[in-house]
C-alpha cells in the first residue's frame, strides 16, 4: 500500500514534469491536427521530416537525463553549491554535438528524407519541414539540460511554465506561417517547421535567464566544465543519448515500413504516433520523478529506498495511465477526426488507437524503470535492452506481417504492444536484482 506521504512527494516532483509533458505532447497534436487538414500528403511530409529530426536531436536528449542524475546525486551528497556544474558541462557538449549535425542535416536533407518515401510530393514537403527543425537542435540540446537541472534541483515547477510558454508561442508562430497570416508568408506544413525551432530557441533564452538570475551561487557560467565533469557527463549522457537515437531510428525505420503499406496508413500513423506520445510522455514524467528520488537516495547511501521508490512511481504510473488511455479505447472514431478528415484515414486508425489505450498500464513499469536505472547510472543495460528489444524483435516482424505478408497496420501496431509488454517484463527483473545500486557515478 502506498503511503500518502511518499505519494504526495511522488506528486510534488512529478507532476509539474508531467504537466510539461503533456504540453509538449498537446503542442504536437495540434501541429498535426493544424497540418492534418491540410491532406494525407502535408501529414505524411511533415511526419518523415518530423521523425528525421527526432534522429538528430536523440544526440543530445540523453543530456537531461545525465544533468538531472548529477545534480540530484550532489544534493544528496550535500555538495548543492556544486549544483549547476554538470549544467555547465551539459551545455557545452550540446553545442559541440549540435554544430556539426546542423550542417550536415542542412546539407543532406534531400538524401536523408529522400530513403523514407517514393512520393515526390510528400518527399517535397517533409524535405523543407526538416530543414527548418535542424536549426534548433542546439535549443533542444540546452532545454533538455537546463530542464535536467531543475528536474534534479526539485524545482520542475521552473521547467513546466518555461516549457507551457515556449509551446503556447510554437502554436501561435506555426500556425502564423502555414496560413501567412500578420504579414508572415504562406509556407503551408513547412511552416510548422520554423515556427517550431523559434519556439525552441525563445525557451532556451527564458531558461538561460531564469537559471542566470537564480543559480549563479551554484555555479552556473561562473567556471568552465572541468575535465571530470564532461567525462563523467558523456559516460552517462552518450549511452542515453545513442539508446534514444536508435529508439528514434526504429521510429523512423517504423514509418518507412509503414509506408510501403501505402500513403494512407503513413499519413495516419503520424496522427496515431502523436496521440500514443501524448499517453507515453506523462509515464516517462512520473519515470525523471523516478530519477531524481532514486539518485537521490543512492546519495544519501540508502539503496533500500532507491529500491522501494521505484515501485512505488510504477503503481502511480499504472494508474494514471489506466486512466488517461481509456478514451482511446472507449471512444476513437470521436478522436480521430479532430485530426483527419478522411473516413478512410479514420477506419484505417480505429483499432491500433484502441490498442494504444489498452496497452498503456503494460508500458508503465518499462516507462518509469527505464527512467529509474538511468537515475542509478545504468545507461548501458537500458540501452542494450531497449535496442535490442527494438531492433532485433519488434523491427524485423514489423517487416514480415506488414509490408511482406500484407496484414497492415493493425498487425504491425498489435506487435507494438507486444513488444511493451516484454521490455517491461526485462526491466522489471532488472531492478528487482538490484545490480544497479552498485554503480558508481
Amino acid at each position: 500500500m502506498l503511503e500518502h506521504q511518499r505519494l504526495k512527494h511522488i506528486l510534488s516532483l512529478g507532476l509539474p514534469i508531467i504537466g510539461g509533458m503533456l504540453s509538449q505532447s498537446l503542442l504536437n497534436l495540434i501541429d498535426a491536427a493544424m497540418v492534418g487538414h491540410l491532406g494525407e500528403k502535408a501529414l505524411a511530409g511533415v511526419g518523415i521530416g518530423s521523425y528525421a529530426n527526432f534522429m538528430a536531436i536523440a544526440l543530445v536528449m540523453g543530456l537531461g537525463a545525465a544533468v538531472q542524475a548529477q545534480v540530484a546525486r550532489r544534493r544528496g551528497e550535500g555538495r548543492a553549491d556544486e549544483a549547476a556544474a554538470p549544467l555547465n558541462a551539459g551545455l557545452a557538449i550540446a553545442l559541440g554535438i549540435a554544430l556539426p549535425l546542423t550542417l550536415l542535416g542542412w546539407w543532406q536533407a534531400e538524401t536523408i528524407i529522400g530513403l523514407l518515401s517514393d512520393d515526390p510530393e510528400v518527399v517535397a514537403i517533409g524535405i523543407r519541414y526538416f530543414e527548418w527543425r535542424v536549426l534548433a537542435i542546439f535549443a533542444v540540446g540546452m532545454n533538455f539540460s537546463f530542464r535536467g537541472y531543475w528536474n534534479g534541483s526539485h524545482q520542475s515547477g521552473v521547467y513546466m511554465r518555461t516549457l507551457v510558454i515556449m509551446h503556447a508561442a510554437n502554436v501561435a508562430i506555426s500556425y502564423s506561417l502555414i496560413h501567412g497570416l500578420f504579414g508572415l508568408p504562406n509556407m503551408g506544413a513547412p511552416g510548422s517547421g520554423l515556427g517550431t525551432s523559434l519556439a525552441l530557441y525563445l525557451g532556451s533564452a527564458i531558461y538561460g535567464w531564469q537559471t542566470w538570475r537564480i543559480a549563479q551561487a551554484k555555479g552556473f557560467l561562473r567556471r568552465r566544465p572541468s575535465a571530470l565533469d564532461t567525462r563523467v557527463m558523456l559516460r552517462l549522457a552518450l549511452p542515453n543519448s545513442l539508446q534514444q537515437f536508435f529508439f528514434a531510428a526504429g521510429i523512423t525505420a517504423l514509418f518507412w515500413i509503414i509506408g510501403q503499406v501505402g500513403t494512407a496508413e503513413l499519413a495516419i500513423a503520424h496522427v496515431l504516433i502523436n496521440l500514443a506520445l501524448f499517453l507515453i510522455l506523462p509515464g516517462v514524467g512520473l519515470g525523471m520523478a523516478a530519477t531524481t528520488l532514486v539518485s537521490q537516495s543512492l546519495g544519501e547511501k540508502d539503496a533500500v529506498a532507491a529500491h522501494r521508490w521505484g515501485w512505488e512511481v510504477v503503481k502511480v504510473a499504472a494508474i494514471g495511465l489506466a486512466l488517461l488511455g481509456m478514451p482511446f479505447w472507449l471512444f476513437p472514431q470521436a478522436i480521430l477526426p479532430l485530426f483527419v478528415s478522411d473516413a478512410h484515414l479514420i477506419e484505417l486508425g480505429t483499432w491500433p488507437l484502441r490498442l494504444t489505450g489498452l496497452g498503456m498500464v503494460i508500458d508503465a513499469t518499462a516507462l518509469v524503470l527505464t527512467q529509474a536505472l538511468l537515475g542509478a547510472g545504468a545507461s548501458r543495460t537500458v540501452m542494450a535492452v531497449s535496442l535490442g528489444n527494438q531492433w532485433l524483435f519488434f523491427l524485423p516482424l514489423a517487416y514480415l506481417v506488414g509490408p511482406v505478408l500484407g496484414h497492415g497496420l493493425l498487425a504491425i501496431w498489435s506487435l507494438q504492444i507486444l513488444q511493451r509488454g516484454m521490455a517491461s517484463a526485462v526491466f522489471a527483473v532488472m531492478w528487482q536484482r538490484r545490480g544497479w545500486t552498485q554503480i558508481r557515478l
